[in-house]
């Protein structure tokens, strides 16, 4: 009797030929998509309508804290997150966050008081930190690692409409309905990438992964094994307990970082330092063992994102402040000469998910970062006067590339290494050392920015440029972006140690 090998049933042939908007993906792709897309509307959107939003609660000597307050219950998130995806599957994290998201959005929205708008956009932040992880999760558990690539490229491409019309469409709400619809009516439009995707994350990655205490409990108990299955679950619930301390040392120390880099007096050296108290044994934690180091493998693949993320976020926060400025653009020519940005991105992390290329990938993310090195190395240079405007949108957009090329290869890389009960832990690192050094090199760009000229830094809308021009002077912002792109440089050497020996 002649055994047919599975290539020769058309099964493998079969399972090859799927795409990640093949019927069985679909429903589930176009679901998850579009949850990415909104998010990605919300955070381009509402960032037109808050400075307005300030100003007519009376409070734009809170408007910073409306950015950290998100930020800070977001890390609190995303390890909350990886611990709930691993033990109970992403299902619950993911819904939990979505509705925290929504109400969030609602309780800013009806707000009456600065305060009330704070506190929304914290339980917003929330949400983001739950629901960017359990995506992540249900990528590594719905998907073969084959199509994985694709799917973060689309990620990344659901940011590019928003990043060009969630700015315009927000402004033209803002200025006819007023600013609470812009936060209002988000929640609404969640519904329909709900009601595709969850009976997908249902019949796909329910459930606590294989390996953990929680799928393995019944196996060990039918086997005698009842007291040994006990004791597992009862460190892993310690373990997991002592993760969440660490989460909440590492959201009150980056909120007391923050207030500590707003307000440079002496006075603010007592809750900057309680704040590296708190980070310092948090990172540690909840961070890969040897990433403060770069160690071969998943260590670098979270510092590499960390650094990647964090040197260029800092730098263009102050790109189009240098451009209004430093050559007299209005605020929307500045923030246009961004928005090209978007579509290179989407670009590079299309690239980077072509299958002939995944033996390339490492020399992919080194490229990449070399690009954003220059491109950040580049941008100062507007500050001569024979040197055009337009400069920096070609740079910013060689930059954009690298940045496709490289934040998607490290989502890749991370799911390629971590085992499934561990997919939501590792994920929750990721983002960690995403957002922990976004608020780490923006403190310190802008405390170089202030010390040498630079005056004090706030939202670009909430200035006009001729108050902007009277504070800033050329030398402030090279100390911005110079050293970022020092690190960005660094960055280039931390991607030659993302593969294991």
């Amino acid at each position: 009797m002649t055994v047919l090998e599975p290539r020769e049933t058309g099964v493998v042939d079969s399972e090859q030929d799927e795409t990640v908007l093949s019927r069985s993906y679909r429903a589930l792709s176009v679901g998850i998509v579009s949850v990415v897309l909104l998010i990605a509307f919300e955070a381009t959107a509402v960032g037109t309508a808050m400075p307005v939003a300030a100003r007519e609660l009376d409070g734009v000597s809170l408007y910073a804290f409306a950015f950290s307050g998100y930020f800070t219950t977001s890390l609190f998130g995303m390890v909350l997150a990886g611990q709930w995806s691993d033990r109970r599957g992403p299902l619950g994290a993911l819904t939990t966050g979505i509705a925290s998201f929504a109400a969030g959005l609602l309780l800013s929205g009806t707000a009456g008081a600065m305060w009330l708008f704070i506190l929304g956009r914290a339980v917003q932040g929330l949400g983001g930190g739950l629901v960017i992880v359990a995506l992540y999760v249900v990528v590594g558990r719905a998907y073969p690692e084959r199509l994985r690539p694709a799917i973060m490229a689309a990620f990344a491409a659901s940011w590019v409409v928003p990043s060009i019309v969630g700015p315009l469409a927000s402004g033209a709400v803002t200025e006819h309905l007023g600013w609470r619809w812009v936060f209002v009516g988000i929640p609404v439009l969640v519904v329909f990438p709900l009601a595709l995707a969850l009976p997908q994350i249902r019949r796909r990655a329910a459930g606590p992964a294989e390996g953990t205490e929680e799928s393995a409990g019944g196996s060990e108990k039918s086997a005698g094994g009842g007291e040994k299955s006990a004791g597992r679950t009862e460190r892993s619930a310690s373990s997991g307990g002592h993760r969440i301390r660490l989460a909440l040392a590492i959201s009150l120390g980056a909120g007391l970082l923050q207030y500590a880099a707003q307000d440079l007096r002496w006075f603010s050296l007592l809750p900057g330092s309680a704040g590296v108290a708190l980070l310092v044994p948090a990172v540690l934690g909840l961070l890969p063992r040897g990433t403060c180091r770069a160690a071969r493998g998943l260590p670098s693949v979270v510092l590499l994102r960390g650094v990647a993320a964090g040197s260029f976020i800092a730098a263009e926060s102050f790109v189009p402040l240098m451009l209004v400025t430093q050559r007299g653009l209005s605020p929307t020519l500045a923030g246009f000469s961004l928005a090209a940005g978007g579509g290179t991105w989407a670009l590079g992390s299309w690239v980077q998910s072509r299958p002939r290329l995944e033996p390339y990938r490492e020399r992919l993310m080194t490229v990449g970062m070399l690009l954003v090195a220059a491109a950040i190395a580049t941008a100062p240079s507007v500050l001569i006067d024979a040197v055009p405007a337009w400069t920096v949108a070609v740079a910013w957009a060689f930059g954009c590339f690298g940045m496709g090329l490289v934040i998607s290869s490290t989502s890749v890389l991370l799911l390629h290494l971590s085992a499934p009960e561990e997919a939501g832990t590792n994920s929750a690192a990721l983002q960690i050392s995403d957002g922990l050094s976004n608020v780490l090199l923006l403190a310190a760009g802008g405390a170089a920015f202030a010390a040498l000229g630079g005056g004090t830094v706030t939202h670009a809308a909430t200035e006009t440029a001729a108050d902007a021009a009277s504070g800033s002077h050329p030398a402030a912002f090279a100390a911005v972006f110079l050293p970022m792109a020092a690190v960005a440089l660094a960055g280039a050497w931390v991607t030659t140690r993302v593969r294991e020996r």
